[in-house]
């Protein structure tokens, strides 16, 4: 017997014989595996759900992020990221897709200050973010969802709101001469919970108790209250319900409709297929292609696997 537990539909449709749902501890109803999706999802969240992303062509700007043979080397010496060249329009949502562990950990840390062994250049409206510091890098206007939100989103023990205010603890308007003005924290938490539907008990409560989709959308609120100059969004919907996906993709979306750059880093094929209008692909640490955001699944999946772009799209592909 085997029990398997996920909150992802395609799989879970795919491997189980029968279906029991869960919502807030409690069993909410059964399913066969030849429900669909809508049907799954909707007991799931205890609404109708739309799992299709709506959004319109870009209205792109300029190149905004502009990155140019940046190279990333480990602690002992291997190249990981090897010679990455792409640029981002203001407007316009490129997901870098690829399995894990293909160099796209490495090549979002080196955009935002994160990795030392850096070469190459990164340069957001003309200014170069390659060997600054981070706390440079975001008080230029870059937002970033890292990865794992446990591990560099969110101090688990800090109240909802102290994490609101993780990227601007140095100054105006939360800190003043050194003192946490708590009234207008504690109004800008409130407004944010409300704004991005973070189900709590209210500011006071520490992150590390809220559920991982609620977790996520403290950081999202956080980073998206800031006048942004490019979103980087890794991993942005990991571990995280088809409801609190649902909202997450829409802001995304939103953030690149009010001519934002935004790059996502996604290792799920229908999360960057729905969000991008082009997808970069990389493949031990090089980019085997750039294409349109309607590329087939199918032929994504090859170039994940090394193939190059021109060659699964039967084309050519270009930067």
């Amino acid at each position: 017997s085997i029990v398997f537990i996920t909150h992802k539909l395609r799989e879970v449709r795919e491997v189980a014989d029968r279906i029991t749902v869960i919502r807030l501890g409690k069993v909410v109803g059964e399913a066969e595996p030849t429900a669909s999706n809508a049907e799954l999802a909707s007991l799931m969240v205890g609404r109708a759900v739309e799992l299709t992303v709506h959004k319109d062509p870009p209205n792109l700007g300029d190149e905004a992020l502009v990155v140019s043979g940046l190279t990333v080397t480990d602690d002992v010496g291997t190249v990981v990221v090897d010679d990455v060249s792409f640029s981002v329009h203001a407007g316009e949502v490129l997901a870098i897709a690829g399995v894990q562990g293909n160099g796209q950990t490495e090549l979002t840390e080196a955009i935002v200050g994160l990795q030392d062994r850096v070469s190459g250049s990164a340069r957001l409206n003309g200014r170069e973010l390659a060997g600054r510091s981070v706390r440079d890098i975001l008080d230029d206007g870059v937002g970033f969802v890292p990865e794992d939100r446990s591990v560099d989103g969110l101090v688990k023990e800090f109240s909802i709101a102290e994490n609101l205010m993780l990227d601007r603890s140095h100054g105006e308007p939360f800190v003043s001469r050194g003192t946490i003005r708590q009234n207008a924290l504690n109004d800008f938490a409130r407004e944010k919970i409300d704004e991005f539907d973070i189900r709590t008990q209210g500011p006071a409560q520490a992150a590390g108790r809220l559920s991982g989709g609620n977790q996520q959308k403290v950081v999202l609120a956080r980073e998206l209250s800031r006048d942004l100059s490019l979103l980087v969004a890794a991993q942005p919907t990991r571990g995280v319900d088809v409801g609190s996906i649902e909202f997450i993709h829409t802001r995304i979306v939103a953030a690149r409709d009010s001519g934002i750059p935004v790059l996502v880093i996604s290792t799920e094929l229908d999360e960057a297929a729905a969000l991008a209008d082009r997808i970069m692909v990389m493949y031990r640490g090089k980019v085997v292609g750039i294409v349109p955001g309607d590329t087939p699944r199918e032929e994504l999946g090859l170039m994940m696997a090394g193939m190059s772009g021109s060659s699964a799209l039967g084309g050519e592909t270009s930067a």
